[in-house]
């Protein structure tokens, strides 16, 4: 439970080009998601055919981090969803831990890696920064935020505080069958623990999280506390993904959700209080 949107491009791909190459979907399988590896060297400080604006702009390429490359046989990215598709694939990526913190990405590469112009790479990165997951590097393209222990600890304490006294409120009056209607979900959060790839836990985490907190009827405390949590699953400075964590610890994490359901179900309020308390205590010593 420590862990941690879909856009529209409109008709077309900006630009009129055509998406092509081996682009990772929204719902990557397995969560598995990689971004652009670096053209080579006889390409760098070279315009390419359509690149025009982002050359003028003067967003580099050849200075930027090697990244994996990403495995082959994926789908391309549809055109009705280019933009959207675009930003849940550099969520998952930053989650995963491959866009590093404190590096620089530019839109014309990323662009070329997705097989779609810069254009909706930038829309999309734009959106990361508005999340304050990445910042504009003027002339060269977006840093990954560099964030520390104590940024993650105060979003444990606010998630904590707008969490803790709902979830006490709807143990109270939710009855035991809409709770047991989310075991699926608690149950796929542990399935995702196992696989070993943050990306996927993150997004099952959350959407465990989300489902329980929607059962308040608030959308706008449900799209509050989803975002904080996503921010709270970004990787530390020095980290090779949310708190360093590995197999067993996602595991653990997962089974959390299962206990709070049976708890929940039991209207066992201080099991609840206990649980949902050391669940956030452990986000901010890092869990994520």
């Amino acid at each position: 439970m420590k862990q941690g949107a879909q856009g529209s491009a409109g008709a077309g791909v900006p630009g009129g080009e055509v998406p092509r190459g081996d682009v990772p979907r929204g719902d990557v399988p397995g969560g598995q998601v990689r971004v652009p590896q670096q053209a080579g060297a006889a390409d760098a400080g070279r315009v390419r055919p359509g690149a025009g604006a982002e050359a003028v702009r003067g967003e580099h390429t050849h200075s930027e981090p090697v990244l994996p490359a990403a495995p082959r046989g994926r789908p391309v990215v549809q055109r009705s969803s280019v933009r959207g598709q675009i930003v849940h694939a550099l969520r998952a990526a930053l989650v995963a831990g491959d866009l590093r913190p404190g590096e620089v990405y530019s839109a014309p590469v990323l662009g070329e890696r997705f097989g779609v112009s810069a254009t909706p790479v930038r829309e999309a990165m734009q959106q990361l920064a508005l999340e304050g997951a990445v910042e504009v590097v003027p002339n060269r393209g977006f840093r990954v935020v560099e964030r520390g222990a104590r940024e993650l600890a105060e979003l444990a304490e606010v998630r904590a505080l707008i969490e803790v006294p709902v979830m006490l409120r709807l143990a109270r009056t939710v009855p035991a069958e809409r709770w047991a209607e989310l075991r699926p979900l608690a149950e796929a959060t542990v399935r995702a623990a196992s696989s070993g790839c943050r990306a996927t836990y993150a997004e099952s985490d959350r959407g465990f999280h989300r489902a329980v907190l929607s059962l308040s009827g608030n959308e706008q405390l449900v799209q509050i506390a989803e975002d904080l949590h996503r921010r709270a699953q970004w990787p530390l400075v020095g980290s090779s993904g949310p708190g360093m964590r590995g197999r067993a610890d996602l595991v653990a994490d997962a089974h959390e959700h299962t206990a709070l359901l049976d708890a929940l179900i039991a209207r066992d309020l201080e099991v609840v209080r206990a649980l949902v308390g050391e669940h956030f205590a452990g986000a901010g010593a890092g869990a994520g």
